[in-house]
């Protein structure tokens, strides 16, 4: 089943014909889907069956009878579960104690109508939409309104359990729904299931919204299930929301670029998996995967399925802030003076369609990463902070004179007449071409190390940091790696600024051999640590 493509970027955040898998069914109306970064599992919630599930590779089981009907779940910095409860009319924390709190459950003396979804900002504002689906039959408890309107609101750091506090005009909404920061949380996305459409608002310095604009609109089809629900954001400011055949893709432009296919109607989305590029669907009575080639947009739970105690053993500075903005919120800083960036192997025979080793489905892999742009976009960020970026090429000279044949992979280089200096296989992919001040390492083994100047030109310039990129994770990647920390230097892999032969062999080496080795991040976290 293929997804539809409608803009030509569609194809860089999901491939077009990825599989969306079944992971669980048999339930009544499955919603409010949220990964656990550091025990790797999935919370849903089962509205009319008032239950809370848990699906892990163990499969499914229950954890919540009843739920309060819960909808909409999310966690805190510290891991508490928050959800909204449609049958109380509440914003609720469940401590990791077990104990249940109350955080908002009336405005002005009146009763909420029914809290739906939830999103929470890094310096700790919980922010909620209010429709009343609650107080329907099926998906709550049928009952009267109180309010008689339904809002957007925020619960502030410190005041929890009091009034919250309404952020939008209180009829600007026929049914809010999903909600979403944008990457920098300068922008809240909010959309309506009765209108069809999202707007975007502002959000200002004291947490309020601006008056708000249009993003999209007619987000329906009457051939087709589906209107907005559940809505997120990726690491690069798309909108991924539900609508009519599965889940619509926007860019932050508002120019709506693909639409997921899926066999049921979608009520809500979120990321998961270690790498954080499996989408979990809640979809009617079932559950459904799809892998994607981008993750979410880094909400502050999710920096606590980093090891950052690994990432202080290494010299990575552990940082927790306070009332930082967004993106600065990480596991780790980085010391921009002691800090090289390589680039390695990034050359037209290893990654590129037409390239030698075009075969070995390299360019594929290249492309599921989107390699060449995270690792370009993790250069500026490098020149621009001083940071030497030091392309290490795989350069034989014509003939292969001092080129030994002792292994399989230097038997392909011979073989496929690769990477030979002067013509355009060696050649550097476009995009990644040496800039002025860059320094060019060329080698003739895996490691960066062996044979080459490296290490001269990291003393020279007294960097004991080293970011690695480039291909291939499983053999260049992993073997500099390797060395370097043997060498004493502390190593840097942003996952996403390497790619290999395929996701297995990739996966592989970043969840296993490079975890004793390196501190393993990605391209954004990186970038944001040099801030």
């Amino acid at each position: 089943m293929a997804h539809e493509v409608l803009d030509p970027e569609f194809r860089n955040l999901i491939d077009p014909n990825a599989p969306v898998r079944m992971a669980g069914n048999g339930f009544t109306f499955t919603e409010g889907p949220i990964w656990h970064p550091v025990e790797q599992y999935l919370l849903f919630s089962d509205m009319p069956g008032d239950v809370r599930r848990r699906l892990d590779r163990n499969g499914v089981r229950e954890v919540a009878r009843p739920s309060n009907k819960g909808n909409g779940m999310t966690y805190t910095r510290d891991l508490d579960l928050i959800v909204c409860e449609h049958a109380t009319s509440s914003v609720v924390a469940i401590r990791r104690d077990g104990v249940r709190q109350v955080l908002a459950s009336h405005f002005e003396g009146k009763e909420l109508n029914s809290p739906n979804d939830v999103c929470i900002h890094s310096d700790g504002s919980i922010y909620f939409t209010d429709p009343w689906y609650g107080r329907m039959p099926i998906f709550g408890v049928e009952r009267p309104r109180d309010l008689g309107w339904q809002g957007v609101f925020r619960i502030r750091p410190g005041q929890l359990g009091r009034e919250p506090e309404l952020v939008v005009g209180r009829y600007v909404f026929s049914q809010p729904n999903g909600l979403c920061f944008s990457p920098d949380e300068k922008l809240l996305y909010i959309n309506d299931t009765d209108q069809a459409n999202i707007r975007v608002f502002d959000v200002l310095p004291d947490g309020l919204l601006s008056e708000g604009r249009a993003f999209a609109s007619g987000i329906r089809d009457g051939s087709k299930p589906g209107l907005p629900d559940g809505m997120k954001c990726d690491e690069a400011g798309n909108i991924w929301v539900t609508g009519p055949g599965g889940v619509w893709v926007y860019s932050p432009g508002g120019r709506l670029l693909g639409k997921l296919v899926v066999p049921e109607e979608v009520a809500n989305l979120h990321w998961g998996g270690p790498d954080w590029r499996t989408l979990y669907m809640t979809a009617t009575t079932s559950v459904y995967t799809v892998e994607t080639k981008i993750g979410p947009r880094k909400e502050p739970f999710m920096r606590s399925g980093q090891s950052s105690a690994d990432a202080v053993s290494r010299g990575v500075k552990s940082s927790e802030p306070q009332g930082s903005p967004a993106g600065t919120d990480g596991a780790f800083q980085l010391d921009a003076s002691r800090c090289a960036l390589i680039i390695q192997d990034m050359q037209n025979d290893v990654v590129m369609e037409g390239g030698a080793f075009a075969a070995s489905g390299s360019p594929q892999h290249c492309r599921e990463q989107n390699a060449i742009e995270n690792i370009r976009r993790l250069a500026e960020r490098c020149r621009s902070a001083g940071i030497p970026v030091i392309h290490v090429w795989f350069l034989v000279e014509p003939g292969l004179p001092g080129f030994t044949l002792n292994a399989p992979l230097f038997e392909g280089v011979l073989d496929a007449k690769a990477l030979v200096r002067g013509t355009w296989g060696a050649l550097p992919v476009p995009g990644l071409e040496q800039q002025a001040g860059d320094i060019v390492v060329p080698k003739m083994r895996m490691s960066a190390w062996e044979g080459t100047n490296l290490e001269t030109v990291l003393k020279a310039y007294g960097r004991d940091m080293v970011i690695v990129t480039g291909a291939w994770t499983n053999m260049s990647i992993e073997h500099t790696a390797r060395t370097g920390a043997d060498k004493g230097y502390i190593m840097i892999v942003p996952e996403d600024g390497c790619s290999t032969m395929n996701a297995d062999w990739h996966k592989a080496s970043i969840n296993y051999a490079m975890q004793n080795v390196a501190a393993v991040t990605t391209v954004r976290d990186v970038v944001e640590a040099l801030r």
